[in-house]
């Protein structure tokens, strides 16, 4: 008996297996159908916009002050005071030093004294002159006498002038001695220091031919760039452009171009271009480098896609009925980071900005913000 229920045993078994592996087949077709189904991409999309698109030109260039000026005095000599320091701002018409005037003193004291007597030679030559035209009227006096008279009398008004114009100089010495700011502005530097002596025939060269202190007004700037051949026919005098420094977060107020150079450079080849802007923070600093934006083209109320969303210069990708669509566009003016659509795409439509790389036409999108 044992035998014999043994083997039914078995066989009952088989068949239970075998019916859980044919309900088994018939169930798993729907997950493996679930799978083969193509996830949706996720996406993030933008409006297409009216707004100005404007193309630029970008270049770096030194930044210096509007005005620089080295306060150098007209006569040699030796610096008695500096009154102020390297960083000050000053006003115009302050004193900024003055030279030693001791020696300039005494000989606006010579020239006055000189002038003294050319005067009262001049009034006793101009007295005897008088009586020889009365005698001359009367014929009492003889031609040689009279001629020796009036050379005389012009010879002191000679030596009179003369010394007005010693007595001038030595006061204009001693003007000079004295200096002033010419206009409002920073001491950029200070060159000399008291004692030293300053010869202004020198210039910039050698000991004290670098002035005693150097003033800029940096109210206003300018910057000097060096420009292409294919870029200067795009600029012209009292063009706009912009001056930044840094990341762009410091602007100065819009500038203008002040210079265009029409000679290239013999060696580099590049034409010299100079913008001048308004300065009042005194954010732009004399010394460092700024970027200068030209705006050489602008076209208002364009249609415009950020350049990321431009495939090859030809199409993007819009979001209709859920998948990605492909389509050609023409391009017009760009600027750093938006493009104009000339044909192609309508305002309002809706452009993949992130997420298509790698899709095609039709290829399922999720819209994620």
């Amino acid at each position: 008996m044992t035998k014999l229920r043994t083997p039914a045993l078995l066989g009952l078994a088989a068949v239970l297996a075998s019916a859980a592996a044919c309900k088994s087949s018939k169930t798993d077709p729907a997950p493996a159908a679930a799978a083969a189904v193509t996830a949706a991409a996720p996406v993030k999309v933008e409006p297409v916009v009216r707004q100005r698109v404007s193309e630029k030109l970008t270049y770096t260039g030194a930044i210096e002050a509007g005005q620089k000026i080295t306060i150098t005095p007209e006569m040699g000599g030796k610096v008695a005071k500096i009154y102020v320091e390297e960083g000050q701002r000053v006003s115009q018409g302050q004193l900024l030093a003055e030279m030693d005037t001791e020696s300039v003193a005494l000989q606006v004291k010579q020239a006055e004294a000189g002038l003294a007597v050319a005067e009262a030679n001049f009034r006793n030559a101009a007295r005897n002159k008088e009586r020889m035209d009365r005698l001359v009227a009367e014929k009492a006096v003889s031609d040689a006498q009279y001629e020796q008279v009036k050379l005389g009398y012009d010879a002191a008004k000679a030596q009179l002038d003369q010394a007005q114009a010693a007595v001038n100089l030595a006061r204009h010495a001693l003007d000079v001695s004295i200096m002033k700011a010419p206009w409002a502005g920073l001491i950029a530097s200070k060159n000399a220091q008291v004692g030293d002596v300053i010869n202004p025939m020198m210039g910039g060269y050698g000991g004290g031919g670098g002035g005693v202190l150097t003033l800029v007004d940096d109210g206003r700037v300018k910057v000097v760039v060096e420009v292409s051949q294919s870029d200067i026919v795009r600029l012209q005098r009292g063009q706009k452009a912009f001056v930044k420094v840094g990341n762009g977060e410091l602007k100065a107020a819009a500038g203008v171009v002040s210079v265009v150079n029409p000679s290239a450079d013999p060696l580099s080849k590049k034409f010299r271009v100079e913008v001048t802007a308004p300065n009042p923070e005194r954010t732009l600093r004399p010394g460092t480098f700024g970027s200068v934006e030209f705006e050489v083209v602008s076209h208002e109320n364009a249609l415009a896609v950020p350049q990321k969303t431009v495939f090859e210069n030809k199409y993007v990708y819009l979001v209709e009925g859920g998948k990605a669509v492909k389509r050609e566009v023409v391009l017009g003016l760009k600027n750093t980071t938006m493009i104009e659509v000339l044909s192609g795409l309508q305002e309002g439509e809706v452009v993949i900005v992130e997420g298509a790389f790698g899709l095609a036409d039709g290829t399922p999108v999720e819209i994620r913000k």
